[in-house]
C-alpha cells in the first residue's frame, strides 16, 4: 500500500469511527519536509534534512467540542486520538455556534504555480549556501555573516470531514538569506535580505547579499534623532511586521472573545478614507495561496476596510455564525489547534499620491523594528519598539538613525495618513503588498 493510501484509509477509519459514536468531526493532515543548509568560515555548518506528519481530529458531539491528534497513523493510535477528543468533549462547555459545516466541498488548488518542480542538485544548493556567506564576508568591513542559509521544503494538506468535504492542498517553496556584520572605525551593524520563491532559479542570492550589506554600511554610523512627533514611512517589510502585530484586530475570533476594539464598529470609519485593506486569496507569484481554508471553504476576496470604512472582520463558519454575517472564509486551524481565522496575502490598495508628494519634506524612514510582538497591544492599539532607519528630506537620506523607540497608537495612526503612494511594493516574504504609506505623526523618543 501506497503512503498516499495509507494516509487517505487513516482519514476514512477516523469519519467512520466517529460517525459510529455518534459524533461530526473533521480531520486535518500536515504532511511537511524540508531540506536546509548552513555555511560557516567557507565550510558548510548545518545540513539539515526533516520530515513531520501529523493527524488532528475536532469532533462536535451534542454541542461539545474538542480536539486531539496523533503524530502516527497507526489504528491502535488513530483509535485513542478520537477517544481523546471524544472524552474532553464531554467535559468541555456547549458551543452552539461551533459546527461542521462545510458540506461535500471538494477542491483541490492548482499546483501548476506552487507546486513546481525541483530541479536543482543537492551540489547546487551547496553552492548557493557557501556563496550567500562568502559573498558577504569578500566585501570591505564585512567581518562576518552571522546567519545565512538556504532552504526547500513541500507540504501536504489534507482536509476532510463527516459531511462529505475532501479538499487537498500541496505545495513546494525555496529561501535563501543572508546577514552583514559591519564593522569599522569601533563600531558594529548588521542587517539582511531574504529571498523566497516556488523554484530553486527565483531565488535573488545577490539581492540578499547586496542589500543586506548596503543596509549594514548604510546604518552603522546611525545615532537618535531628537524626541518628538515625526512623520513616517515604513519600509515594506517593517510596515507587514506592524500589521502583523495587529492581525488580531481584525478577527472575528477576537471580537467573540471581546478583546478587539474593532469588533462593534462594522460600517464605521476605524481608518483614513486613503486607506482601503484586503484579504487576498490569490496573488500572482504570492507565497500564502490556498484554495481552500480549515474548514474545506474555498477562499476568497475579503476587503477587510474600504476607503477608510469597516467592511468586515476575518470569519470562520463559528464567528459568523455567532454575529450573524457570512462567513469570509477565513478558518485557520492546525492538525494541534483550535478553530481560529487568519489572511492570506495582506493588502493595502495604493493611492493617488506620487512618490515625490508621499516623500516630501522631513520624514522618518523605519527600515527595522525590534520587539515588534512583545511591544505591540492589540487590545489597546498601543505599541513601542526599538528602530533604526533614516531621517529623509525630499525623498533623500539625510542621517542614518540608530537607537531610537517608536511609539503610538495603531488605531490612532491608522486615522492619521498624510498620503498613500501611486506604486505597489510586495515584502521579502511575498505575503503583504502595500505602497508607501506615509503617517502623520508618530512618537519618536531619541536624544
Amino acid at each position: 500500500m501506497s503512503q498516499e493510501q495509507q494516509l487517505f484509509n487513516a482519514v476514512d477509519y477516523v469519519l467512520s469511527e466517529a460517525q459510529k459514536q455518534g459524533a461530526e468531526a473533521d480531520v486535518i493532515v500536515n504532511r511537511n519536509s524540508s531540506f536546509s543548509l548552513k555555511a560557516n568560515q567557507g565550510q558548510l555548518d548545518e545540513y539539515k534534512v526533516s520530515s513531520s506528519q501529523v493527524m488532528g481530529v475536532r469532533v462536535v458531539k451534542e454541542g461539545r467540542v474538542a480536539t486531539s491528534y496523533s503524530e502516527s497513523l497507526q489504528q491502535s493510535s488513530l483509535g485513542l486520538m478520537l477517544t481523546n477528543a471524544l472524552q474532553s468533549a464531554r467535559f468541555s462547555k456547549q458551543d452552539e455556534y461551533q459546527r461542521i459545516s462545510c458540506v461535500n466541498s471538494k477542491i483541490t488548488t492548482d499546483a501548476n504555480e506552487i507546486a513546481q518542480d525541483d530541479n536543482a542538485s543537492v551540489d547546487e544548493k551547496i553552492e548557493l549556501s557557501l556563496a550567500l556567506e562568502q559573498g558577504v564576508v569578500a566585501r570591505p568591513h564585512a567581518s562576518s555573516s552571522p546567519y545565512n542559509g538556504y532552504s526547500n521544503g513541500e507540504g501536504q494538506l489534507i482536509i476532510a470531514n463527516t459531511q462529505g468535504t475532501l479538499c487537498q492542498h500541496f505545495e513546494r517553496s525555496f529561501s535563501c538569506y543572508a546577514y552583514t556584520l559591519f564593522e569599522k572605525d569601533g563600531k558594529q551593524s548588521m542587517a539582511g535580505k531574504v529571498s523566497v520563491g516556488r523554484r530553486f532559479d527565483e531565488l535573488n542570492s545577490a539581492y540578499c547579499i547586496e542589500e543586506g550589506y548596503n543596509l549594514a554600511r548604510d546604518l552603522l554610523d546611525g545615532a537618535p534623532v531628537a524626541t518628538g512627533k515625526y512623520s513616517a514611512i515604513f519600509h515594506i517589510n517593517a510596515l507587514s511586521s506592524l500589521f502583523g502585530a495587529f492581525g488580531s484586530a481584525l478577527s472575528g475570533v477576537s471580537a467573540m472573545k471581546g478583546i478587539t476594539p474593532l469588533g462593534d464598529k462594522l460600517g464605521q470609519s476605524v481608518a483614513s478614507e486613503l486607506i482601503t485593506f484586503t484579504d487576498a486569496a490569490y496573488m500572482k507569484n504570492g507565497m500564502a495561496i490556498t484554495g481552500f481554508d480549515s474548514e474545506g471553504f474555498a477562499t476568497q476576496d475579503n476587503v477587510l476596510i474600504a476607503n477608510g470604512q469597516l467592511n468586515t472582520l476575518l470569519h470562520n463558519s463559528q464567528t459568523a455564525r455567532y454575529f450573524g454575517v457570512p462567513s469570509t472564509a477565513s478558518a485557520s486551524r492546525g492538525a494541534k489547534s483550535s478553530l481560529d481565522v487568519s489572511a492570506n496575502h495582506k493588502l493595502i490598495a495604493t493611492g493617488a499620491s506620487s512618490a515625490s508628494e508621499v516623500k516630501a519634506g522631513e520624514y522618518l524612514e523605519l527600515v527595522e523594528l525590534q520587539g515588534v510582538h512583545s511591544g505591540a497591544d492589540a487590545v489597546s492599539g498601543d505599541f513601542s519598539f526599538g528602530a533604526s532607519g533614516f531621517l529623509c528630506r525630499d525623498g533623500q537620506r539625510v542621517q542614518p538613525v540608530r537607537g531610537i523607540t517608536v511609539a503610538g497608537n495603531f488605531y490612532k495612526i491608522l486615522q492619521e495618513v498624510d498620503a498613500v503612494g501611486d506604486t505597489q511594493l510586495i515584502n521579502d516574504s511575498r505575503t503583504f503588498y502595500a505602497p508607501d504609506v506615509r503617517f502623520a505623526r508618530l512618537s519618536i523618543g531619541g536624544k
